[in-house]
């Protein structure tokens, strides 16, 4: 069969089943089958496929039918321009995450510290875009620092990327500072699990999404501790839930931090809470 025609039939298959975007899965799937960038994809569409790798992919068409996600399937995604390596272990970075990133970029930084670090995205993408500087990734899970260390090594960033298992700051020495923290962490509200994807709710990693109560925890946790590891002068970045912004605000002035500004994603949408610690630097 052609790959045309198995785009066509798998789309139809991913459209019976209500997967949103169909069409694009469908490319992205065979493309990653054939081993050709999805850009080019469409040279290769009137060629005859290899019967056993139409196989591969009609298994794939299934998968996606079942809602699994395609980063799951092909075990990569795309993230400000780099491919990571992503499994069921730590969550799918999603396109909203990056305006956390062009965020911490607007202004300098040394040394940062990603709390619930994941797959890494954001620390490797915050450390390969400023070469110059160092950080710190922490995260409770060893099965997802696995990946972060892949992640890692693969963008040779060994020597610039220290990578911790613990909770929060436990991991820290403890005259760790940093005048970059950030952090996406679980900021879904347990009543909200039920609503969310299949993709999402059955596949991602629960402890990655939720703090099984009104989503807000993990920011207590973030604050309580901020003031010790933030440098003077330094910035405070999180991700947040679009209904979050004036709760976290709150949190982030009651530790004592100040300059607070709620920045909205490319849907509107609120999406990054920042801050800075009020002291002098140097």
């Amino acid at each position: 069969m052609r790959g045309a025609e198995l785009v066509a039939r798998g789309t139809a298959t991913l459209i019976e089943a209500e997967v949103p975007d169909a069409g694009r899965d469908a490319r992205r799937l065979l493309a990653h089958v054939l081993k050709v960038p999805p850009g080019r994809l469409t040279l290769f569409l009137p060629e005859e496929v290899d019967p056993e790798l139409e196989v591969i992919f009609n298994v794939m068409i299934q998968r996606r039918a079942e809602r699994m996600p395609v980063s799951h399937l092909t075990g990569r995604r795309l993230f400000y321009g780099r491919e990571f390596l992503v499994t069921p272990e730590v969550l799918d970075p999603r396109p909203e995450t990056e305006t956390l990133i062009e965020a911490a970029l607007a202004e300098p930084f040394a040394s940062v510290l990603d709390i619930g670090t994941g797959s890494g995205c954001i620390l490797l993408t915050l450390l390969a875009e400023r070469d110059r500087a160092v950080g710190v990734g922490t995260d409770i899970s060893p099965a997802a620092l696995n990946v972060a260390f892949w992640n890692r090594n693969a963008l040779k960033l060994e020597g610039r990327a220290d990578l911790r298992t613990g909770s929060w700051y436990a991991p820290l020495d403890k005259d760790d500072q940093f005048d970059l923290i950030v952090s996406n962490p679980p900021y879904i509200a347990l009543h909200e699990m039920a609503h969310l994807s299949p993709e999402v709710r059955d596949h991602e990693p629960r402890l990655a999404l939720t703090d099984e109560a009104d989503g807000l925890q993990a920011y207590h946790a973030i604050c309580a501790g901020v003031m010790r590891c933030l440098a003077p002068g330094g910035r405070l970045l999180v991700e947040i839930g679009p209904t979050q912004s004036a709760e976290v605000a709150s949190l982030m002035t009651a530790a004592g931090l100040r300059g607070i500004a709620v920045i909205p994603d490319l849907d509107g949408r609120d999406r990054v809470v920042v801050a800075t610690h009020p002291g002098q630097t140097g």
